[in-house]
C-alpha cells in the first residue's frame, strides 16, 4: 500500500472553495522515471529550480570526479549515484516545488494505487460535517486497547524529578 500527500492548489479567488480536480496526490517512494532520465522527468513536473540545481550540481560532481584523476567508469558511477538519489528522493522534490509555488499540504493518505488513494481522501473530505469547502486534516488515533503514552518520553519519566 503506497502512501501519499495530498497539496491543494492556492486560491483563484478570495473566498472561493478549493476545486477538487486541481489536487494534486503526490506518491512517497521511489520513482523510477526520475532515475531513468532525470531532466525529462523535471521538465514533465515543470520543476525548473531543481532542474537547475540538478545540471549545476551533477555537472560539478562529475567535473569534479574526472578532474581528480578518475577513470570514465569512477565518472559513470559519479553519475549513477546521483540518479540514485534523485530516484529516492523525487518526491522530496516534487513537495519542495509545489510548496514553492504556493501549494498548501492537507493531509496524508494511504491507498493501493492513485485512484483509490483520491476515493479514500475525497469521501472522507465529503464525510466531515459541515466542512464540504476544506478538505479533512488527517488525523491519527491510537485504538482504544493501546496504552496511553507517558507525558514525557526521554531520560526523565517524571515531570519535576531530580537529575
Amino acid at each position: 500500500m503506497s502512501v501519499f500527500t495530498v497539496h491543494e492548489p492556492p486560491l483563484r479567488a478570495a473566498g472561493a472553495v478549493p476545486e477538487p480536480e486541481r489536487f494534486v496526490f503526490v506518491r512517497d517512494g521511489f520513482y523510477f522515471w526520475a532515475f531513468i532520465a532525470a531532466w525529462l522527468w523535471m521538465i514533465w513536473h515543470r520543476m525548473w529550480l531543481v532542474l537547475l540545481i540538478y545540471i549545476v550540481v551533477s555537472g560539478a560532481v562529475e567535473s569534479a570526479v574526472y578532474y581528480a584523476g578518475a577513470r570514465s567508469g569512477g565518472v559513470l558511477l559519479a553519475g549513477l549515484l546521483i540518479a540514485l538519489l534523485v530516484g529516492v528522493e523525487a518526491s522530496t522534490l516534487r513537495r519542495f516545488t509545489l510548496a514553492r509555488r504556493g501549494w498548501k499540504n492537507v493531509g496524508i493518505v494511504n491507498g493501493e494505487d492513485l485512484e483509490d488513494a483520491e476515493r479514500r481522501f475525497f469521501d472522507a473530505w465529503l464525510r466531515a460535517p459541515g466542512k464540504q469547502a476544506e478538505p479533512p486534516a488527517v488525523s491519527f488515533t491510537p485504538s482504544p486497547s493501546t496504552p496511553h503514552p507517558p507525558d514525557i518520553v526521554g531520560l526523565f519519566p517524571d515531570p519535576g524529578a531530580s537529575r
